[in-house]
C-alpha cells in the first residue's frame, strides 16, 4: 500500500523550503540536509493548508519561497529583497516555534494518496538520476584532470631526466677538459724552464 505523503517545511540559506514526502528521512534527503534538521527542530510537518496544497501538487519536488516571507511555496523562487538579520531570525523562529498551525482538511482518498505517492517516487528517482548524472560528469571531469596532470608529470620527468643526462655530460666533459689544462700546465712549465735553461747557456 502506498505510504502516505506529509507536508515538511525547513529553512535553508536564503530560502524556505517545503516538500510532500512520506517521511522525514525522504525530506531531509531531497533538501540535501546533512544533518536531522527535525531533530535540531529546524524542520517540522507542516498542516498549514495553502502550503499542503502546493506541496501536494508537486509531490518530491522541493519548493521554494524567499526566507522570513508569507508568499506561496514555489519550484523556482526569487532571492529575498531584504537580506537582514531580522528576516532570518525571524524565519528561523518560526520554524522552531513549533506553534500550531492551521490543520488542513483530511479530504484526501486513498487513490489521490496512492497517486501523490507514485509521483513523489518518480520525482525522487529523477533526483536519483540527475545526481547520478552530475556524480559521472564530476568522475569523468576527476578522469581528465588526473590524465592531465599524469601527461604534464611524464614530461616533467623526461625533461628532467634528459637533464640529468646532459648536466652529467658536460661535467664529465668539464673535468676532462680541467685535467688536460693541468697536464698541459705542467708539460709547458717544463718545457719553458727547459728552454729558458737553453737561452740562459747561449747567452753566455
Amino acid at each position: 500500500m502506498a505510504r502516505k505523503l506529509k507536508t515538511y517545511e525547513t529553512s535553508l540559506g536564503f530560502f524556505d523550503l517545503a516538500i510532500a514526502a512520506p517521511s522525514m528521512k525522504a525530506a531531509l534527503e531531497a533538501w540535501g540536509a546533512d544533518s536531522n534538521l527535525f531533530h535540531q527542530g529546524a524542520a517540522n510537518q507542516s498542516e498549514d493548508p495553502d502550503v499542503v496544497a502546493a506541496t501536494r501538487a508537486k509531490p518530491g519536488v522541493v519548493l521554494k519561497r524567499p526566507v522570513g516571507s508569507n508568499g506561496p511555496f514555489k519550484e523556482h523562487a526569487e532571492l529575498p529583497r531584504d537580506l537582514g538579520d531580522g528576516g532570518a531570525k525571524k524565519a528561523a523562529r518560526k520554524v522552531a516555534s513549533g506553534s500550531p498551525q492551521k490543520h488542513a482538511k483530511k479530504t484526501v482518498d486513498e487513490a489521490a494518496d496512492r497517486k501523490a505517492s507514485l509521483a513523489f517516487e518518480k520525482e525522487r528517482e529523477r533526483r536519483e538520476r540527475e545526481r547520478a548524472k552530475e556524480e559521472a560528469a564530476q568522475q569523468k571531469e576527476r578522469e581528465r584532470r588526473q590524465e592531465a596532470v599524469d601527461r604534464a608529470q611524464a614530461a616533467l620527468d623526461t625533461a628532467r631526466r634528459k637533464h640529468d643526462g646532459d648536466a652529467a655530460d658536460m661535467q664529465a666533459k668539464l673535468e676532462a677538459l680541467e685535467e688536460r689544462s693541468r697536464t698541459e700546465e705542467a708539460r709547458w712549465e717544463k718545457e719553458r724552464a727547459k728552454l729558458e735553461a737553453l737561452l740562459r747557456r747561449a747567452r753566455g
